[in-house]
């Protein structure tokens, strides 16, 4: 994470985002490709993260929506991650629910935690695994934990962001994210311990 608590790699795009973005709002095909490539990757892996094997054709669907409202979005290049973010989770919740998957909704316990500072563990213990793998454990979360974690480090928004696309608030986004990075470290910790102990 970066300073702020916002990623590194979603810092350094963010000016070139914005910039495609305004291009792209003024008919620029090739700036709307750029705004893509650098949002699609971690967008994919949110959506992967609420619906399994299904991210490309909600990913797809959101992206029509994107498209379609383009002229509509006002703001920033984290801006646009926010706002394609919240396209995105509305096209998999309504995905889940034709599919009749009723999202458990998860209690958070009454102690406000901070996150991580910068360089934790945590974070470089998520950014060493291979993405398949990463999901794979982040969907065994809770979903508030597991959405949290979800768009703080693999989409990029920073914690007022991804409050406003949950519909939460702040603190409790952030509480949702440290207990979900803390419960990956320890699932992380004991696989390799168990690993170990194989040899």
């Amino acid at each position: 994470m970066g300073q702020g608590g916002e990623p590194r790699r979603a810092q350094a795009y963010d000016g070139e985002l914005g910039a495609a973005v305004a291009r792209a709002q003024e008919g620029d095909e090739e700036a709307f490709a750029v705004a893509y490539r650098l949002v699609q990757p971690g967008l994919l892996g949110y959506v992967r993260g609420l619906v399994g094997e299904d991210a490309e054709d909600v990913a797809s669907e959101a992206w029509l929506e994107i498209a379609r409202d383009l002229g509509r979005f006002r703001g920033d290049g984290p801006g646009f991650r926010g706002w394609t973010a919240t396209i995105a989770r509305h096209r998999a919740l309504d995905h889940l629910r034709r599919r009749r998957v009723r999202p458990q909704a998860a209690t958070l316990e009454q102690d406000v935690l901070e996150l991580p500072g910068p360089y934790s563990t945590h974070d470089q213990a998520l950014e060493s695994m291979t993405t398949e793998r990463a999901l794979d454990l982040v969907r065994r979360l809770p979903r508030d934990q597991a959405e949290a974690v979800l768009l703080r480090v693999v989409v990029g928004l920073d914690g007022p962001a991804a409050a406003r696309v949950l519909g939460k608030r702040p603190g409790a986004v952030r509480t949702a994210a440290y207990r979900g990075l803390k419960r990956l470290a320890r699932q992380l910790e004991e696989e390799a311990r168990g690993g170990a102990g194989e040899r």
